[in-house]
């Protein structure tokens, strides 16, 4: 080899190994670069938003700067897929969803509205960091019925301890569009087909027998936790398969469907009952790569909770990192 390609490949090393220090550079999304939405094909965009969970866990807006913290320690390489989806795709980390009125949940569900139907409109397909569970519905709002789903409502892909579909009261401590709301009103606007959608891994602090009730009723498909445990992975995969088709599909991801062991830092931890441990929870996300995804999100971070180590930013990190490679293994 001439010294010439010994000192270039030296280098590249060099700026391999120093974009893998969290602590050094400008902090973005796995290193993507902060620019607009033209001529990409993915878009990471955080959405710090807590007033839709109207609990005292408000901290769930430090979510996307916790995660870019530490996303410079993400995975580069997708050994499953055999792909770099940094190099397959155009990939920006379009920032933040701004919130001038934030302690206002219906207008900041508005401005997240707003900010995805830009995104929606170019054809970008986004991956999001919460912020609380309301972000899915402002979100879904913008690109359910839209153009990345061709006008179809979207089957949902969701992984949560919580049915978020509260019906029995229109509001959640005074937020209408609510963490606990989202998956009710996407339906009633048609925006999400629930027929085609599967919740998975409830198992969530029931404080009456018929809470799982609104979610069928609404035509929801449901495993719970129990169930999961009972069928095993690879039916529940074959159910996840046959159940989404060909549908446009958003997956939503909420933190606390994992075990409090594996993600700790999250706002509603349920520890009466072990949730999912990361190999179920990514052999569930990698089951959707030949499915027609065209969007997800993470949602329910309290970095303020989650341990010194950070263990549930990276547990999030790795969770982006399965959306993100298996939307461009697609490509």
């Amino acid at each position: 080899m001439s010294d010439s390609k010994e000192t270039n490949m030296a280098k590249e090393h060099d700026q391999s190994m120093m974009d893998n220090l969290y602590w050094w550079g400008i902090p973005t999304l796995f290193r993507c670069p902060n620019e607009t939405m033209k001529g990409k094909d993915i878009a990471l965009i955080g959405v710090p938003h807590s007033t839709g969970n109207g609990t005292t866990e408000r901290d769930q807006h430090l979510g996307p700067r916790a995660l870019r913290h530490v996303s410079a320690l993400g995975r580069r390489y997708h050994n499953e897929f055999n792909i770099n989806p940094f190099e397959k795709a155009k990939i920006v980390d379009l920032g933040d969803v701004p919130f001038p009125q934030a302690n206002n949940n219906e207008h900041c569900i508005k401005q997240i509205t707003k900010f995805y139907k830009k995104v929606d409109k170019s054809g970008v397909k986004p991956i999001s960091i919460g912020g609380d569970h309301s972000i899915t519905g402002g979100i879904l709002q913008a690109i359910g019925s839209g153009e990345l789903s061709k006008g179809k409502p979207v089957s949902l892909v969701h992984l949560d301890a919580h049915t978020d579909v509260f019906t029995k009261v229109k509001h959640f401590l005074g937020a209408r569009k609510s963490a606990a709301h989202w998956g009710a009103y996407l339906v009633d606007q048609g925006k999400v087909n629930p027929n085609s959608s599967l919740q998975i891994g409830l198992r969530g602090h029931p404080r009456t027998a018929d809470w799982l009730q609104p979610s069928y009723d609404y035509g929801y498909n449901i495993i719970t936790m129990k169930e999961f445990r009972s069928k095993g992975l690879t039916e529940v995969i074959k159910n996840l398969q046959n159940i989404i088709g060909d549908n446009p599909t958003y997956i939503t991801f909420d933190l606390d469907c994992l075990d409090p062991t594996i993600a700790p830092g999250v706002a509603n931890l349920e520890a009466g009952e072990m949730g999912f441990n990361i190999n179920e929870a990514i052999a569930l996300l990698r089951a959707t790569k030949n499915l027609n995804v065209i969007g997800g999100d993470i949602v329910c971070m309290m970095p303020t909770k989650d341990n010194p180590n950070q263990i549930t930013a990276h547990t999030a990190c790795a969770v982006m990192f399965e959306m993100i490679s298996l939307i461009a293994s697609n490509l």
